[in-house]
């Protein structure tokens, strides 16, 4: 493994800037899931209140619309934990390099979600976030510096 990750670093290393932003994007996701539970999300209800907040002014389709405040509003308690805990995922696989890919498809129906539910000016970092990871998925990134590449040279495939 270990042999694998020097290699990655000869054979890939044109993807080192690509990588440098990668580990920062998941140190980004590791603050903000420690704000998270630091700043009582999982404990008050803040992300029912971003919701009755923004989503009338939302430019969601109606049946999201229909479905957050259904569905998401009276149960806030477990999908505040569950973003809390997708983000740490998300930060993790970032910053190791493993399965960048099938994580920043979950990172970006993630800041899709946030897109709608927060307010203008947080939209459009998450509209910049899920370029990002686009970006990060269609290019393999954790296959620089990551656990990524010792995967993809033993089975290649979609994943890695």
């Amino acid at each position: 493994m270990i042999v694998s990750f020097f290699e990655s670093i000869k054979y890939i290393g044109h993807q080192y800037p690509l990588a440098f932003f990668r580990i920062y994007l998941g140190f980004h996701f590791f603050g903000v899931a420690i704000d998270r539970t630091q700043n009582g999300f999982l404990e008050r209800p803040q992300l029912s209140g971003m919701i009755q907040e923004y989503l009338p002014a939302s430019a969601a389709s109606d049946w999201y619309k229909s479905l957050l405040e259904t569905i998401v509003v009276p149960q806030w308690h477990f999908f505040a934990y569950t973003i809390t805990y997708l983000e740490f995922i998300i930060a993790a696989a970032l910053i190791v390099g493993f399965l960048v890919r099938p994580v920043s498809i979950v990172a970006i129906v993630l800041c899709l979600n946030f897109i709608y539910i927060s307010d203008p000016s947080m939209a459009l970092l998450y509209k910049i976030f899920v370029a990002i990871f686009v970006t990060l998925a269609w290019l393999g990134a954790g296959r620089c510096l990551g656990v990524d590449y010792y995967f993809f040279k033993r089975q290649r495939g979609l994943w890695f």
